[in-house]
């Protein structure tokens, strides 16, 4: 394979040669139908619905494709953050040493760092999206927290994960080009949602622009993978179990950072906050025990807590410069306006403004 596909040039004998390149060879693709899955911002996907011939005893009958996006400021965008570059790196590097739950891999490719580059993925449906606007039950967000465990427990203060290109490990420099950035979008941010927040979450909001502390900088330690971009648009729930089955998708943000910066992103955006309250130290303290699992020592809970409400900044720093940045579209808005109400209520409910400075 020479040329990286499109959805628009793939063909059958592309698919032919991912199967036979992947366990199954005498598998052949003879045609396929294609319709777009997902509500991505950075890329589009693409599910294939493929016709088998031969021996094809085990083969996918449909994979899912990703691919960047048709708007030329997010494939701009995706080239600059190297998010499409990290993502083909993760499948191809690490995704093997990882336990999260994960669609397999079949085929990936990418010129230079973009923003031409394809991935085929394994179709992880019945699976289905989860949804950010409606947010999720108690019992997915301790799927997920769980899940976030698998992710960071295994690269928990992992020093052989330093120094690599595409895995960035916070520095001074990054932290001071990440203020600039959000003080930058902060204005059109507030020009576009202001009027849909209260007063006190533009406050704080506009507190950010100014922290010498999270979302920019973190204690040193502890560090791990952190996913980023850890929501429900990212995840995918097979609830057909109980507990439901929580996948994730979406790899092209991943850094070292804090690690509860992660639970606490997720938990924020993905609860609606009159179910978060009562229930979050108890989804905290479940992701610790799994830690525990996992071999992580020499870690309080105290301090763990503590981590967790520095960490409901996180999601920030994403809300303001992604909302602008992105190209438009009304979901995206009504999206970024219920990401941005609950982060802050987030970090109002914990008191995490002491955090800000420093």
């Amino acid at each position: 394979m020479t040329a990286i596909p499109t959805p628009e040039s793939i063909t059958p004998a592309f698919f032919t040669e991912v199967l036979r390149a992947n366990g199954h060879p005498a598998a052949q693709v003879v045609r396929f139908d294609a319709e777009p899955v997902g509500t991505g911002q950075m890329g589009r996907c693409v599910r294939f619905r493929l016709e088998l011939a031969g021996e094809a005893t085990g083969a996918p009958h449909s994979l899912v494709g990703k691919f960047p996006s048709l708007d030329p400021l997010s494939r701009q965008t995706g080239v600059q953050l190297r998010n499409y570059a990290r993502e083909i790196y993760f499948y191809r590097e690490l995704a093997a040493r990882i336990p999260i739950a994960k669609p397999r891999c079949y085929y990936g490719a990418i010129a230079g760092e973009g923003p031409e580059f394809a991935l085929i993925l394994e179709d992880l449906a019945p699976a289905r999206q989860g949804d950010q606007l409606a947010g999720c039950s108690l019992e997915v967000a301790r799927a997920a927290v769980l899940q976030l465990a698998e992710l960071h427990g295994p690269t928990w203060c992992d020093e052989t994960l330093l120094g690599r290109d595409l895995i960035a490990a916070p520095d001074a420099e990054r932290a001071a080009q990440l203020r600039a950035l959000y003080a930058q979008m902060l204005p059109a941010f507030l020009a576009r949602f202001g009027a849909r927040l209260a007063p006190d979450e533009q406050e704080i909001i506009a507190a950010v622009a100014k922290s010498h502390g999270p979302p920019y900088a973190y204690p040193e330690r502890p560090f791990a993978l952190v996913h980023i971009d850890y929501r429900l648009d990212n995840l995918l729930i097979d609830a057909r179990t109980s507990p439901p089955r929580v996948l994730v998708v979406d790899w092209q943000s991943l850094v070292l950072g804090s690690p509860l910066s992660d639970v606490a992103y997720f938990l924020g955006a993905s609860l609606l906050p009159e179910l978060r309250r009562p229930a979050e130290r108890d989804l905290v303290r479940a992701y610790y025990d799994a830690l525990q699992d996992h071999g992580v020592r020499g870690y309080a809970w105290e301090q763990c807590w503590t981590d967790y409400r520095r960490g409901a900044f996180a999601g920030f720093a994403v809300t303001v410069i992604a909302s602008v940045i992105v190209h438009e579209t009304e979901r995206g808005n009504e999206m970024f306006t219920a990401m941005a109400r609950r982060h802050a209520r987030h970090a109002l409910d914990l008191g995490s403004a002491e955090f800000l400075g420093g």
